[in-house]
């Protein structure tokens, strides 16, 4: 897709066979909810995130019933033909997990280390350079995940103590962004020290404030080279969630930063897991870094509008559209590129329609009922009546198989 947005030059890492960084597209990741000792919910969410688009995916190693499960569910994974590279989240013990259970250490496909819950005291640089000389052996990439809630209190009362001593000391705020930062380097640098190449290696400094995600990843990016895994940690729940998540990150990508994108959601209770996938999919797509699937334009609806007909179809063309890609994105290339205008009044309804690959300017209050279709900018039916919505959908159909051979 075209875009005058110009990255920021990152190293290529491949996690499995996703490529990470350079001149790599950005990559949408998520992570599982479920414990992943229960070996069936844990394939049946990995699955699950990856049909909606989830190109990576993160799972929580943090007992040796975790880590036991998950070469079986690789294996499990592969059998039903899910490729997605799986990523291994550990905290505390991973040290231990990963030595104790080469066979976890085998089949994951990256492991996520975060430098503030590796170890205190002495046996911290010992237990970091244990991971670190696993990543070696399996020949893992490794992200280092450097997060707001579990800075490493040594190097921040370091720097406090350094920060005292200064004429004109910075704020806390100011203060703990600047050893979030120095916390990622400094990992990455002993990574390298120990032998790990500087492309295998990921980072990321997750914070839960927007002003404060974007002042971190903008240091971050001015002061190394590593692909940068971008999200803000506990976004919360629902339109919060999405409107901190989408705030923070499309200032920054729109700044070229960011090579691995991930929206932290907390889902409703019995909610989707797969929302946080689409949401990052669709900043994405609407910022023009990507396209997943054919984008839907619709009005917003006002008092020349007050039938529920153009939601309704509007609702019911995108989850058609939606439902339809993954058989589509096999046969016709191109495809998510669709764009698709649903309007509902005289007002703009024309001239949306016509600005779209194909549009449909329903009938408003007052209008006369009848349809008109655009397509590539040319009217070509009206339609009226009880079918229109499956009218219009043979359309659409008939349109890719024609355009996206």
């Amino acid at each position: 897709m075209n875009t005058i947005i110009k990255r920021r030059v990152s190293r290529e890492v491949k996690v499995g066979e996703i490529r990470v960084g350079g001149n790599a597209p950005i990559v949408v990741q998520s992570m599982t909810n479920t414990d992943t000792a229960d070996i069936d919910k844990t394939i049946e969410q990995v699955v699950a995130l990856s049909k909606a688009g989830s190109e990576i995916v993160r799972i929580t190693v943090n007992t040796a019933e975790a880590a036991q499960s998950v070469p079986i569910i690789v294996k499990e994974l592969r059998r039903q033909s899910c490729y997605t590279p799986l990523v291994g989240d550990f905290h505390f013990n991973g040290h231990k997990l990963l030595t104790e259970f080469p066979d976890c250490a085998k089949a994951l496909d990256k492991y996520r280390i975060n430098p503030g819950n590796v170890g205190r005291g002495s046996k911290k640089d010992e237990q970091f350079a244990t991971l670190i000389e696993l990543a070696i052996r399996y020949e893992k990439p490794i992200r280092i995940g450097v997060n707001w809630g579990s800075l490493d209190q040594d190097m921040l009362a370091r720097f406090m103590d350094e920060n005292a001593t200064t004429a004109n000391p910075l704020s806390i705020e100011e203060l703990t962004r600047k050893a979030l930062v120095a916390s990622a380097l400094e990992s990455a640098h002993m990574a390298q020290r120990l032998g790990l190449q500087e492309n295998n290696i990921i980072l990321s400094c997750k914070v839960s404030g927007v002003q404060d995600l974007i002042h971190v990843y903008r240091d971050l990016a001015a002061r190394c080279d590593y692909p940068l895994h971008l999200g803000l940690t506990e976004a919360g729940m629902g339109s919060k969630g999405i409107v901190a998540s989408s705030a923070a990150m499309g200032i920054l990508l729109q700044e070229g930063i960011g090579d691995t994108i991930r929206v932290s959601l907390t889902p409703e209770p019995k909610g989707d897991r797969t929302l946080e996938v689409r949401v990052a999919q669709e900043l994405l797509q609407t910022m023009g870094l990507r396209a997943f699937t054919p984008m839907v334009t619709a009005c917003p609806g006002c008092g020349r509008t007050t039938s529920t007909y153009f939601q309704e179809l509007a609702s019911d063309i995108q989850e058609f559209l939606r439902n339809s890609m993954p058989l589509w994105k096999t046969q016709y290339k191109g495809v998510e590129n669709l764009h698709v205008a649903v309007m509902g009044c005289v007002v703009n309804g024309p001239g949306e329609s016509k600005l779209a690959n194909i549009g449909i300017s329903l009938p408003g209050s007052g209008e006369r009922p009848v349809a008109p279709v655009y397509v590539d900018g040319e009217k070509t039916v009206t339609l009226k009546g009880d079918n229109i919505a499956d009218e219009f959908k043979a359309i659409v159909t008939d349109y890719i198989k024609r355009k996206y051979q």
